[in-house]
């Protein structure tokens, strides 16, 4: 066999989204792409704002000698400084650039943190529903995944439910917000009561436990909520996040790992990180990206247009009796399955030539997930389709 027994069941147990994908490329040839309604893959379908387009033409035209060579493996200095400027300012806690590592997207960010803190054996919380690859990143560095649901019908933090699942083999907890693929955000009073618990539960097992915070839609968030900074409220927390979303750069791959000040034994940690980041193979960051986002940490794309987009999906299909939490932030819905098979719904949901993703592909069977991070008249054309789904599925459409 040319791979790993473990690679093949891996693949057979594979992203959701991306099969879904696939299937997708099949049903565009047979009815053509109008008649196609693909909401699987969270790909921004909006251009980078003007001022990346700016920064790129000024550094084509004038080129900085020597910008496509090798740098310190945790990135250009002041690209680092910008975003510890950023996060000292969200924080209000002194962020150096040296707790900064630039790397290959959060993907990169989340695989260099677990290579630096895992032993084999050591667990690592999830909260459900999460982003199926945080179990493949988890297993990548010897780690094993423990899922621990969040309140079924508000998505928010269940903590005495967390605190159960907290052993002496516990090493890290992973967060998401605003959550893929719910788009709720957590308030600071449950980061808070987080922070408290981790710290009680350090004391008592005279263990650090790491909270990694994964926040690629950070500064995609509606009706006036923002996403609280984690390193307010718990001592030992890294952020990793990308800019894929906030600048709809997802084929870049450019992002970062930033460490609390606070943290125990932060200079190790990042000693370890940007080892980490040499021997994982991803070397540096993409050297232009780096240049290009170093003026850009208070820039974003138009979120207006996707509360829009939110907006008219969520109606339209609540309307239809589809029953969901409002997303605070993101760009996801994620509904109750109208089956009690939710890969069965998604299967009814193909013949109308809608493509979602099951919630069994983010550990949450009985929910689906929509991507609208798509056109907006792709939404508008769905709706009929979306409305004999719902009628065939028991739903008063």
């Amino acid at each position: 066999m040319p791979v790993a027994d473990k690679i093949a069941g891996f693949i057979a147990k594979s992203s959701w989204i991306r099969k879904m994908f696939e299937e997708g490329e099949k049903l565009r040839k047979e009815y053509g792409a109008d008649k196609v309604y693909d909401f699987t893959l969270g790909n921004p379908d909006v251009e980078p704002p003007a001022a990346f387009q700016d920064e790129f033409l000024k550094l084509a035209k004038q080129p900085v000698p020597g910008m496509h060579r090798y740098m310190n493996n945790a990135g250009y200095p002041e690209t680092r400084n910008a975003v510890a400027r950023m996060l000292a300012a969200a924080s209000d806690l002194p962020v150096q650039g040296s707790q900064v590592v630039m790397t290959c997207g959060a993907g990169g960010a989340l695989n260099v943190v677990l290579k630096t803190i895992l032993n084999p054996g050591d667990e690592v919380i999830l909260l459900t529903p999460f982003f199926v690859e945080y179990r493949f990143y988890i297993d990548n560095h010897g780690g094993v995944p423990v899922e621990v649901w969040t309140d079924r019908e508000t998505f928010q933090l269940d903590i005495p439910a967390i605190a159960a699942a907290v052993t002496d083999r516990t090493r890290a907890i992973i967060i998401c917000s605003p959550n893929n693929p719910t788009g709720v955000i957590y308030p600071a009073e449950s980061l808070k009561a987080l922070g408290e618990m981790v710290a009680a539960k350090e004391a008592e097992l005279g263990r650090q436990i790491l909270v990694i915070s994964d926040e690629p839609y950070a500064r995609i968030a509606y009706d006036g909520k923002s996403v609280p900074n984690i390193f307010r409220y718990v001592q030992n927390s890294v952020i990793v996040t990308s800019h894929s979303k906030d600048l709809a750069l997802p084929g870049e791959r450019i992002g970062y790992l930033a460490a609390s000040p606070n943290m125990n034994n932060v200079d190790q940690f990042m000693e370890g990180a940007v080892f980490s980041n040499r021997v994982l193979g991803f070397v540096n960051a993409p050297a232009l990206m780096q240049r290009l986002v170093a003026g850009l940490q208070h820039v974003s794309v138009d979120i207006e247009a996707y509360r829009v987009k939110r907006d008219l999906l969520y109606n339209a299909l609540t309307g239809m009796g589809f029953s969901m939490v409002k997303p605070d932030g993101a760009f996801y819905l994620f509904p109750k399955s109208p089956l009690a098979d939710d890969v069965e719904f998604v299967k009814m949901a193909q013949k109308h030539r809608i493509l979602l993703v099951p919630g069994a592909g983010f550990g949450a069977p009985g929910f689906f997930r929509i991507a609208y991070c798509v056109d907006q008249g792709m939404i508008e054309r769905s709706i009929p389709a979306w409305r004999e789904l719902a009628k065939e599925a028991g739903l008063p459409g």
